[in-house]
């Protein structure tokens, strides 16, 4: 398979820019549930009812992920990478658009957090097919032995969209009043992703389907039923993504629960909400800079080390940070999120859009990598309720409590990466087992000839 560099940047750049707009979408949604919501959406009699409530319905986007991986996940195994990324992209722009007219709770009663509700169910849909697509839309673009560094920009342009999502709050949050921000403030930023529907055709539709996607159908060889060959074959590695996948909780910890605990007037912190917009717009930014060196540093010495330590060290931080958000100390909290989310966290982040699809054969990739990322996700979307459960609004002991709980989280991650194989310097992954898949026995040797005699007539694939 010959990979043009052009192609290769082009994929780059459209992964990023698609991936940067489409998680703007998402995570202005875990803004606004975290500030806003729960006083718009849901009765005021209980402050902490309210608060669960409202991330709860932050926690059902995810609980669609799963439903949407297997819809877009065979999508993508069947009808190519490019064709998935653009279905996302539709379905999240719509439904992010729409969140942004919903009437409140005060002007229709129960009608209004159903509708929510079900705004964020098709959210959910949609984005548990965008990560597994453009991760595989890159890493099958890009050259053997740059995998790391190329599919590191999937998740960078992620972090930006985050980036995106507080920074259109910042301004809002600082210069409207409190009644004018929870009245229509807080609509534009999801009446903006009018923006992100155009933006991100523009810039899809140019991109050529994947070399190794294009070979499958070539040879026909793309795959009926993905999803039962994801299980039949790959079973153990799809549940190794799940466990490594529960990494989530640190954005979740971060970004979700702890600006609940930090700002909404049950936990009586009293960070102004202007100030700890702040607190994700800095992590983020360091982790646009900290990912491609941690991507380019897995091709060197391999996926998994970056993946164990940042679990590991990310888990012990968190027990810092809620203790500083405890304390009221906010150059502290800022301090210790731009360590652990911004830098420490990249060792997974930067790694995973390159370890779990080559995990994978080609034709079965980004099914088997949607399913399991989107399962594990789903799980740590649940939390911000536990956490707000056992570390209720005037409970003395939150940092103890929800830091043991993230540490035992991301200790089961860095023992799944543990488990899994190094997969850094694998080329022979896409070819799998010939018994397995309708590929001929002489193709599949005349393939492996060319691998193991360096890439003999461009007919060796290391994707």
């Amino acid at each position: 398979m010959v990979h043009s560099p052009y192609q290769t940047k082009k994929a780059t750049a459209s992964g990023w820019i698609g991936s940067a707009l489409e998680y703007y979408d998402f995570f202005i949604y875990a803004t606004a549930a975290s500030l806003v919501f729960p006083q718009l959406f849901f009765p005021s009699g209980d402050p902490a009812v309210a608060i669960a409530a409202s991330l709860a319905t932050y926690g059902v986007g995810y609980i669609a992920r799963p439903v949407g991986a297997f819809f877009l996940g065979h999508w993508g195994d069947t009808h190519g990478r490019k064709n998935v990324l653009l279905l996302c992209m539709f379905l999240m722009g719509f439904s992010t658009m729409a969140v942004g007219l919903l009437p409140t709770y005060r002007q229709v009663g129960w009608l209004a957090p159903a509708l929510l509700v079900t705004l964020r169910l098709i959210q959910g849909f949609a984005v548990a097919g965008e990560i597994s697509g453009a991760s595989s839309m890159i890493l099958e673009h890009a050259p053997f032995g740059r995998r790391g560094f190329y599919a590191s920009f999937s998740l960078q342009g992620v972090q930006a969209g985050q980036i995106f999502a507080a920074a259109v709050f910042l301004p809002l949050a600082r210069y409207l009043s409190d009644e004018a921000f929870n009245s229509w403030g807080w609509r534009v930023p999801f009446l903006l992703s009018f923006i992100v529907i155009i933006a991100g055709y523009i810039v899809r539709r140019e991109v050529a389907e994947t070399p190794a996607f294009a070979e499958e159908a070539n040879l026909q060889r793309v795959p009926r039923a993905p999803i039962i060959e994801a299980f039949k074959y790959s079973w153990q590695d799809m549940l190794r993504v799940v466990c490594m996948a529960l990494m989530n909780v640190i954005p979740v910890v971060t970004s979700v629960f702890a600006a609940a605990y930090a700002v909404q007037p049950g936990y009586g912190i009293g960070f102004h909400k202007d100030v700890y917009l702040w607190i994700p717009v800095l992590g983020n930014v360091a982790a646009v800079f900290v990912i491609p060196f941690v991507g380019n540093l897995s091709d060197r010495i391999g996926r998994k080390p970056p993946l164990i330590v940042g679990a590991l060290l990310c888990g012990l931080l968190s027990y810092a940070y809620l203790y500083a958000i405890s304390i009221r100390n906010v150059p502290l909290t800022i301090v210790l999120s731009l360590l652990m989310w911004g830098v420490v966290y990249q060792g997974y982040n930067a790694v995973f859009p390159s370890f779990y699809p080559e995990l994978f054969r080609t034709r079965i990739r980004v099914t088997a990598m949607a399913i399991a990322q989107n399962l594990g996700t789903t799980i740590t979307a649940l939390l911000p309720v536990l956490f707000a459960t056992v570390a209720p609004p005037g409970s003395t002991h939150v940092p103890l409590i929800v830091g043991s709980i993230t540490f035992g989280v991301t200790a089961v991650a860095a023992i799944a990466a543990w488990t899994a194989t190094e997969t850094y310097r694998t080329r022979l992954k896409d070819l799998g087992d010939p018994n397995a898949h309708p590929v001929a026995k002489p193709e599949y040797n005349r393939l492996r000839a060319a691998l193991n005699g360096g890439d003999v007539g461009g007919a060796a694939t290391d994707c």
